[in-house]
């Protein structure tokens, strides 16, 4: 609770003790902010550290100001005692779309699409910033544990399709449906999927370059053995 604006009496004013709290609510939403942005810099994504302590450290600001910014405007008159508090702070929510979506893309060489995690992580990082903004100190600290946690054991151990490695193979067969089919299930037996197909036809030759993903990677000894087995196999490059 703020020392001078605990009560909101209308002779409030802002003490030192006050700025002392702004100030140490700005300094453990920057922390918290780090620590998201830690883990994902880790991981080498585009918005690391730096983004997201001003990410936290600007939401807990504009909470503060959301707050106890029109205090005196309310013991003017100027503004009713039913004012919404919570209207200024809203417009984070708002803010952070914009730059979530500046990290979130397709990724060219195949369907998938990539930042959503970043971009999940920067609107998880304002909302820290907002409870400790809003003095809410174990909210944040909650929240970010279970952020910073939750990420780093599934990035341990993997689950569903995150638990997929992607490869990238160039396939050269006889231009049959039966032989695409032979691919197809070959990719199925790695416990995968073909993401992405772009094919080329030369005469009755099939060139195919595909990105798939599967739970056991496909070794270029398996690629070799392959083409021994199967003459309609021309070449397999992984």
């Amino acid at each position: 609770m703020l020392f001078g604006l605990t009560d909101y009496l209308p002779e409030a004013v802002l003490t030192v003790g006050d700025n002392l709290e702004f100030l140490i609510r700005i300094l453990v939403a920057e922390l918290f902010g780090f620590l998201i942005g830690l883990e994902r810099s880790k991981r080498q994504k585009d918005a690391g550290i730096r983004t997201h302590c001003i990410i936290a450290v600007t939401s807990a600001v504009i909470m503060i100001l959301s707050k106890y910014c029109f205090v005196d405007l309310i013991d003017l008159g100027i503004a009713g005692r039913n004012s919404d508090p919570g209207r200024l702070a809203a417009q984070v929510v708002s803010g952070i779309s914009f730059l979530g979506a500046g990290v979130i893309f397709r990724d060219r060489n195949s369907s998938s699409i990539k930042g959503l995690t970043t971009a999940a992580g920067m609107w998880a990082t304002s909302a820290v910033g907002l409870a400790i903004g809003a003095g809410l100190y174990w909210l944040g600290v909650m929240e970010t544990a279970v952020v910073v946690i939750s990420q780093t054991v599934l990035h341990r151990f993997p689950v569903g399709n995150d638990a997929l490695v992607a490869q990238e193979l160039n396939v050269r067969i006889a231009d049959t449906p039966e032989m695409q089919k032979y691919i197809r299930q070959f990719v199925k037996s790695h416990g995968g999927h073909i993401e992405r197909s772009d094919a080329v036809r030369e005469g009755s030759v099939l060139e195919l370059k595909l990105t798939v993903r599967c739970r056991q990677p496909i070794t270029q000894d398996e690629g070799l053995d392959l083409i021994a087995r199967n003459p309609d196999i021309l070449r397999i490059s992984i």
